[in-house]
Formats: C-alpha cells, sequence, structure tokens
C-alpha cells in the first residue's frame, strides 16, 4: 500500500539506489570503528560504553534521516517505574534504535548474536541478556535474575526489552507470540508497555525506501495477569500500526 508515509520506491529508483549504496559506504565503516572503539572502551567504566553505544544510535538515526529520508516519529513515552517492554520486531531497524529511543535499555537477544566478534563482548557488558531458547527454568529464572539485577539497580532503572515474536516477522502479518513470552513476563513480574513499529515497508533489508516510521507506545498492562490475557493484550497492542492507515 502507497501512503504518504510510506511513498513508492519505484518512481525514484537511480537516486533510491544511491541513497542506499551512499548509506551501506558509510553507516557500516563508522559502526565498525565504533565497534573497536568499545571494544577499547571495556576496561573502563561502563557508561564510557553507554555513551559509544548511544553515539551508534545518533549515527544511525543521523544516516536514515539525511540519507534515506527516512523519518522517526513516536506516540506515548515510557512511564516512569520499571517495566518490561515488548516491542514488534520488523526489521533491524529498531534493534538498532533501541538506545536513542529507550536510555540504556536492557535487550533479550538471541544467543547467536553474541558470538560475533567484538560485538557479543560488548552486548554483554552493556547489559543484554542472551535467550537460550531451548534452556530450561532453571536458566530461565537464572536469565530473569540477571536481567533484573542489570536493569533495576541502576538509577533510573533500565526498561528490559523483548520482542515477543522471537524474530522479524513482515509486515503484513500478525503471529503468535512465542512461548517464552509469558514465562519472562511471569518471572519479571513487571508491568508490560507494549510498542508497535511500522519499521517493514521501508527499512527493508538490502533496499530501503524514504518515509516515516512510526512508533506507537500503549498504555502500562499490569504484573500478574494469567497467559492468555498478557498475550491476547500484547499481540494486539504491538500490531496496532500494521494493517491500519500507516500500514
Amino acid at each position: 500500500m502507497t501512503t504518504p508515509d510510506h511513498p513508492p520506491i519505484m518512481t525514484d529508483r537511480p537516486a533510491s539506489y544511491a541513497r542506499n549504496l551512499l548509506f551501506y559506504a558509510l553507516f557500516y565503516p563508522v559502526s565498525a570503528v565504533l565497534v573497536l572503539g568499545g571494544v577499547i572502551s571495556l576496561p573502563l567504566p561502563v557508561a564510557v560504553l553507554r555513551a559509544v553505544v548511544h553515539t551508534w544510535g545518533r549515527w544511525h538515526r543521523w544516516c536514515c534521516r539525511h540519507l534515506l529520508g527516512i523519518r522517526v516519529q513516536i506516540d506515548g513515552a515510557l512511564p516512569d517505574q520499571p517495566v518490561l517492554v515488548a516491542m514488534r520486531h520488523e526489521s533491524f531497524f529498531e534493534a538498532i534504535d533501541l538506545p536513542m529511543l529507550l536510555i540504556h535499555p536492557v535487550v533479550f537477544a538471541k544467543q547467536e548474536l553474541f558470538t560475533i566478534p567484538g560485538w557479543g563482548l560488548l552486548a554483554r557488558r552493556y547489559g543484554l541478556i542472551a535467550v537460550q531458547r531451548d534452556a530450561g527454568a532453571r536458566a530461565l529464572r537464572a536469565m530473569i535474575s540477571a536481567a533484573r539485577a542489570n536493569a533495576l539497580n541502576d538509577v533510573p532503572p533500565r526498561p528490559l526489552v523483548i520482542f515477543p515474536e522471537g524474530t522479524r516477522v513482515p509486515h503484513t502479518s500478525a503471529p503468535a507470540l512465542q512461548a517464552g513470552f509469558a514465562g519472562i513476563y511471569k518471572m519479571a513480574a513487571l508491568p508490560v508497555v507494549p510498542v508497535a513499529v511500522n519499521s517493514g515497508p521501508l527499512y527493508h533489508r538490502w533496499l530501503k525506501r524514504p518515509g516515516v516510521i512510526h512508533y506507537r507506545f500503549g498504555a502500562p498492562i499490569p504484573a500478574g495477569l494469567p497467559r492468555a490475557e498478557i498475550e491476547a493484550r500484547v499481540h494486539a497492542a504491538i500490531n496496532a500500526l500494521h494493517q491500519g492507515p500507516n500500514a
């Protein structure tokens, strides 16, 4: 569907290719330098690494805005209390953008990502939590305990973030949440703030297009709800943008 937020890419193919080539030529080499800087900062206080990560997020936003023509619009905000953020996952955009969207988020991330040289070390130091998909209850409790320690010991508390679908999903789909989400919700014992995002039509794996990416923060959902209720409420809220007028 073509909307003012998502203009057709085919009407400006040469310029689109040029914008994308420039994005890849600038964003990723500078990102490699920042990763190296982050590795060098590992013996220093964690605030230095957080500054490097925030710089990476700002660099990505700048490249998206000025090279790709992608703008960001945010509706709502996090409450001033510890929360578990449940975010829809349509592209790499929101994963890279999290340090700009939230204050030092503690993210549940795929175990495979921690094997990336350099990046894995930085992720653990920053406070990301590796999700072991086949882990038993004891491992899950240890994972949640580490996540809460990383998030709640800071002032202000850092938000916990999970992509409850488990992986990137197509913009037009609304898959069921992964079973692990309910377990994390129960053990974290925190309110959930669902976040919808519609990055999929713009931030493709290879060829990206100009437009507006929207984030929509839903109202907090209390802790302690039955599994069926929390899954239904989160599922509806994170899919609020993928079939609406901005789709």
